[in-house]
């Protein structure tokens, strides 16, 4: 009996760990064949709930993971992309969009899984285009599903003659509420909704497992995938919070509603399975796919309460980033070039403002060594990049119409403007990794050399915060004061490069504190050079 206990442990614990990594292997694998668009999609269908539903399903079903779907959402709204309300829908999405791995488990493919896997590995290791690799990536994953499950069951198969084992299943038939707990409680260990399933699809295959005791556990399953989510907002903004905590309220209203209905639900499965000849595995993913789509079609029309609940419950004013434009209304495109010009200065403004604001809490992270400042130049620097597209994108559909000569110059100007609070981003972002690497790497920064970082931080924010006012006003006073300025940080880049060889020299400072300082006033000086960009065009 040991041997059997030790192959049965083996047998579980090994086919679960090829299981998890298959599924991985075939998410990462679909999501690199996809490219970078998920969080595209996102962004751009989820105008409203029912978009964001679909949303939801789509990306989940390219990554294979609802909490990855979930804390992609919580993310963007993070970084204030999306409201909570579109949150809500893509979550509902991605509980539906997750039931796609119970579906392909039900055809039974297991016997097929080892040539699978084989043709996976072909086509990863002899073939160097990037895109065939992705496809390999996703095959091989594929058939280390079907091989993990079988292993998982070969492994679980004993149990239906285990007294114990028997004695738990009858427990959670009379009682389905220690079947919602055990299958929360698996699912927050091994963080995959879909290995509970996988599992549950083959107990039920190898019939050590009523239905009436195995849809508990299918509802406990989608309470415990909720806290990846819950780990994912830790330390981010209030509306990020609100999201993951959606997830779970969403789907504990749910369990509560099904297990009131339990019965009439266990029935319905039961009639499913004999009218369409399903197979265990099948019928497990039939139940899932009907008690996601239901609690979604059932909590729909409700988003707007739960959006309220949990402002209820999480309060608080939340600091967003707006990566989207505010000023840039396509009506004055046809209207009048003269306006449109106006909104596009007035998004620019806006967008410089931003930069300004990034620099700060870079330089803040330089003092302080807090991450929170660093996750809030990140998220500028991608609201930066937002709007330098949509501006971008504004101004070229203005360039269609016809202009008068003042509005061509100002038209230039302004697409020049762009690339450069655009460019001041992507400094401050480099500025960031180098105080990534200072941490990492405990790189130790003499007093001398922090005080000239300070000084020549102060300098540059204090001329790109000029440049940006005189940008506003048209000031021809402040665009010289800026220029005067970028002087000066040119000078003093020179000489606090100069002090830093002689603390090397000296053996003060060590060479990779010193890559690390160059690098930063570097950046600072290259910040200054485009703060005088705009100040130019102010005086041209």
């Amino acid at each position: 009996m040991d041997i059997d206990v030790q192959r049965l442990l083996f047998d579980f614990l090994g086919g679960l760990g090829i299981f998890l990594l298959g599924i991985k292997f075939m998410g990462e694998g679909l999501q690199k064949s996809a490219g970078d668009r998920l969080r595209d999609i996102l962004d751009r269908f989820t105008s409203n709930p029912f978009l964001g539903v679909l949303a939801g399903i789509v990306v989940t079903v390219l990554i294979q993971s609802s909490s990855g779907t979930t804390v992609l959402t919580v993310g963007l709204v993070n970084a204030g992309f999306m409201t909570l309300r579109q949150a809500i829908g893509v979550i509902m999405g991605a509980n539906i969009g997750t039931t796609v791995t119970a579906f392909i488990i039900g055809f039974d493919l297991g016997a097929y899984s080892l040539p699978i896997i084989a043709v996976g590995s072909f086509l990863i290791l002899f073939f160097k285009n990037q895109k065939i690799n992705a496809l390999g990536q996703a095959v091989f994953g594929f058939g280390a599903l079907f091989f993990g499950l079988d292993l998982m069951s070969s492994g679980m198969s004993p149990l239906r003659d285990l007294e114990t084992f028997h004695e738990l299943t009858q427990s959670m038939s009379n009682s389905p509420i220690l079947g919602v707990v055990i299958g929360t409680v698996f699912t927050l260990i091994v963080q995959s909704s879909s290995a509970t399933i996988g599992i549950l699809q083959g107990l039920f295959t190898e019939g050590a497992i009523e239905l009436k005791a195995a849809i508990p556990v299918l509802f406990g399953d989608n309470i415990g995938t909720t806290i990846t989510a819950i780990l994912a907002a830790i330390g981010t903004s209030v509306a990020a919070k609100r999201a993951a905590l959606t997830h779970v309220i969403f789907n504990v209203i749910g369990t509560v509603v099904f297990m009131l209905l339990l019965g009439i639900f266990t029935v319905y499965i039961g009639y499913l399975q004999q009218a369409l000849d399903l197979n265990p595995a099948m019928t497990i993913a039939f139940a899932h796919g009907n008690f996601n789509i239901m609690n979604t079609i059932i909590q729909f029309p409700f988003i707007g309460a739960l959006a309220w609940l949990v402002t209820k419950i999480i309060p608080g004013k939340d600091v967003l980033i707006e990566y989207n434009p505010k000023h840039l209304d396509p009506i004055f495109v046809q209207q009048s070039s003269a306006l449109a010009l106006d909104q596009a200065k007035a998004e620019l403004i806006r967008m410089g403002e931003y930069a300004f604001q990034g620099l700060e809490e870079t330089n803040a992270y330089l003092t302080s060594h807090q991450q929170k400042h660093a996750e809030m130049a990140r998220q500028i620097e991608g609201a930066l990049n937002n709007l330098d597209r949509h501006i971008t994108n504004y101004l070229v559909d203005i360039s269609r119409g016809s202009m008068s000569e003042l509005e061509s110059e100002k038209h230039t100007a302004l697409m020049d403007t762009v690339r450069d609070i655009e460019r001041i981003g992507d400094h401050f972002e480099n500025i960031i990794e180098l105080i990534d690497f200072k941490i990492s790497n405990k790189v130790v920064i003499t007093e001398q050399a922090q005080e000239d970082l300070n000084n020549m931080f102060d300098l540059t924010i204090l001329t790109v915060k000029q440049a940006i006012k005189a940008l506003d006003t048209m000031d021809r006073e402040e665009a010289l004061a800026v220029v005067q300025k970028e002087d000066k940080i040119d000078k003093m880049e020179g000489v606090y490069r100069k002090k830093h060889i002689i603390r090397v020299n000296e053996g003060v400072c060590d060479a990779s504190a010193g890559i690390v300082f160059v690098d930063i006033i570097s950046n600072l000086e290259r910040i200054g050079d485009h703060a005088v960009n705009i100040a130019e065009e102010v005086l041209s």
